[in-house]
């Protein structure tokens, strides 16, 4: 024996409704931001080419050099900027930041060939870190280990 429920289809559609608008109103979609923190998202972007390898001359995921990589990085990050090629070249554009004022994102240039010389370049990456493509392949690397810190030029911000 079956017994029917009556429910009438006008009140399925209320009660559907009204789920619907509490949802919407208080559930996670009004969380939801629109704002994009660029300096992040290229932070981020460098984060997933980590293990890339090496290669001299190298612009693309199968092998970066270190300005390659940052040039890559802003191409294909939210950003969609492009930067010079080389790493000196990027190091005359953008604003001069001071060490203790770094965000995500900003490149961070040293002197590992010519003392005083830029001839390297990665991105930061918080907590003083940078990703870049060194020449065992691309790494999260501590700012503060001794090769590192001995030749640190400068650092530059260019998303505005």
């Amino acid at each position: 024996m079956r017994k029917r429920l009556s429910v009438s289809k006008w009140a399925i559609t209320v009660l559907s409704i009204l789920s619907l608008a509490f949802f919407f109103t208080l559930g996670p979609a009004s969380k939801a931001s629109a704002t994009i923190n660029y300096g992040e998202e290229v932070a981020a972007t460098a984060e997933t080419l980590i293990g890339s390898p090496y290669k001299y001359g190298g612009t693309s995921p199968r092998g970066f050099d270190a300005s390659g990589l940052t040039q890559y990085v802003y191409k294909d990050a939210a950003t969609n900027m492009k930067i010079p090629r080389t790493s000196a070249a990027q190091y005359k554009i953008g604003k001069a930041v001071k060490q203790n004022e770094l965000k995500f994102g900003d490149l961070v240039f040293y002197a590992t060939g010519a003392k005083g010389k830029v001839s390297f370049v990665a991105i930061y990456n918080g907590n003083g870190t940078f990703v870049g493509a060194t020449s065992k392949g691309v790494k999260k690397v501590k700012m503060s280990d001794k090769y590192w810190k001995e030749r640190y030029i400068g650092a530059k911000r260019v998303i505005k």
